[in-house]
């Protein structure tokens, strides 16, 4: 049977919208609009298996913080009622037949690689819907990412574009130019532009830091640094490896009745 699995980045999808609604945010109209997206999103998409996953909301900021203790800081916290109203969102979900599934410890992003790789590798279809562009790491024939805000494929070109590298170098580029939204720091004085220029001239990060005929203008900054660009480039690269309580049979999407 050919699988389309549509793996929604739940919080990314809600959050947006619980932000755009005009006047005092209400719960019940946010489950409402997500709800309508869901539905051009399964519209659209067709899938056979269909899954909403969530961040976990605990005080433990995860394994990423222990490497890099300021990944993430002073992030705007979820609103107040957003977080109580998450079992209604939830609820409404599972009517429409898409399930929840939340993060245990490991984050959100963890788990929707693990899970998207492991179908995508047996050569079926995977749509991640999601804007954060971290997910591009993953990018290959039979995977997919859909900004549905923006209406756009967040692609191979798109990543050529945006970064000037290839996908699979994203974790490298994120490892030198870091991601300052994140508080990931990359190595200093190492911007954009020369990430870009470095990976044109060497393969990876572990290449660049290796390299004994590094360009003088960066060689410096670099030795200076190499601990601080592996944490940035572990912490920005997603795990794949997670174990999964679930088959694929639980998350068969069955249109409502």
């Amino acid at each position: 049977m050919s699988i389309h699995l549509v793996v929604i980045d739940a919080l990314n999808l809600i959050r947006r919208v619980h932000a755009a609604q005009p006047g005092e945010p209400d719960v019940q109209n946010t489950a409402r609009v997500c709800c309508q997206a869901l539905g051009k999103i399964i519209s659209s998409s067709n899938p056979t298996h269909i899954v909403a996953v969530f961040d976990h909301h605990g005080e433990d900021r995860g394994w990423r913080a222990e490497l890099l203790p300021h990944y993430k800081e002073g992030r705007k916290p979820m609103p107040p009622e957003l977080l109580e109203g998450m079992d209604t969102i939830q609820d409404a979900f599972m009517t429409m037949g898409v399930d929840s599934l939340l993060s245990d410890g490991d984050e959100a992003d963890d788990l929707v690689a693990t899970l998207a790789l492991k179908v995508a590798d047996r050569d079926q279809q995977v749509t991640i819907v999601s804007t954060d562009k971290g997910y591009c790491q993953l990018l290959r024939p039979t995977l997919q990412i859909r900004d549905y805000f923006q209406h756009r494929w967040l692609d191979s070109p798109f990543v050529e574009k945006e970064f000037g590298v290839k996908a699979e170098q994203l974790p490298d580029y994120w490892g030198l130019a870091g991601i300052s939204s994140s508080k990931i720091p990359g190595i200093p004085g190492i911007g954009p532009k020369a990430a870009v220029e470095l990976l044109s001239l060497y393969p990876n990060l572990e290449a660049i830091l290796a390299a004994e005929d590094l360009p003088p203008k960066w060689k410096k900054k670099v030795d200076e640094h190499h601990e601080t660009a592996m944490a940035s480039k572990q912490v920005a690269t997603l795990k794949t490896d997670l174990q999964l309580g679930f088959n694929l049979q639980d998350i068969r999407y069955q249109a409502p009745s």
